[in-house]
């Protein structure tokens, strides 16, 4: 069966693969597996047939069958659950790629996207230096561990996994709007080999094709 994920009808990273539905969409490209996507205005997001799907009103679900799924990082684990590719056979290496999924999303992203928030809501604030200072000491402090951890090595457990998937895409952010990412020249070159491959590259294709058909209405 076919699944079918949601994304912004009008994505306001600008076409920039930044919005979250590009993780699943990277995720499907890897392992294969074909999917159709339901485009959502900010106003559908909020009515009652998306709120069943996600109690939050956001993007990306998936649904597959009688199977409904919300959250980014349970929809790519799900995926490298259910097909080869994304986790390794062996047991230690598979909950080793599995650390590295909480760790993408629960230690190194919330400074990052605390961030972004913080640049586009909070910048005529009095308090607003003081708060950008913090957050990018704690991205610096994040990075450092990360780096080190990530040497000379192609990815960060081994083989690409989904760990990497969703490390290079939170990391991603950091490329998008700051310098910090070039502060660590291993973690650059890290980021630049996930955007390297093949299903990445598809996977963005496909997201800025809705961007770019949303501008030319």
């Amino acid at each position: 069966m076919i699944p079918t994920i949601t994304a912004f009808e009008r994505s306001p990273d600008r076409g920039k693969g930044l919005a979250r539905d590009m993780r699943v969409r990277w995720a499907l490209e890897e392992v294969g597996q074909s999917y159709d996507v339901r485009l959502l205005s900010f106003k559908a997001m909020k009515e009652a047939a998306h709120l069943a799907l996600h109690p939050f009103g956001q993007i990306p679900t998936y649904e597959e069958g009688d199977l409904a799924l919300f959250e980014s990082g349970a929809i790519v684990l799900h995926i490298a659950e259910r097909h080869t590719g994304l986790l390794p056979g062996d047991a230690n290496a598979r909950a080793r790629a599995i650390a590295w999924v909480f760790a993408a999303l629960n230690t190194v992203e919330p400074p990052i996207f605390d961030r972004t928030l913080t640049m586009i809501l909070e910048r005529d604030e009095p308090w607003y230096e003081q708060r950008l200072r913090a957050l990018e000491n704690s991205i610096r402090k994040r990075l450092e561990s990360l780096s080190v951890r990530l040497g000379d090595a192609d990815w960060l457990d081994g083989a690409f996994s989904a760990g990497d998937l969703l490390m290079v895409t939170v990391l991603l952010r950091l490329k998008a709007s700051s310098g910090i990412l070039d502060e660590y020249p291993n973690l650059s070159a890290y980021v630049a080999r996930g955007e390297a491959r093949p299903a990445y590259k598809r996977a963005f294709a496909a997201q800025l094709a809705v961007f770019t058909a949303a501008s030319a209405d």
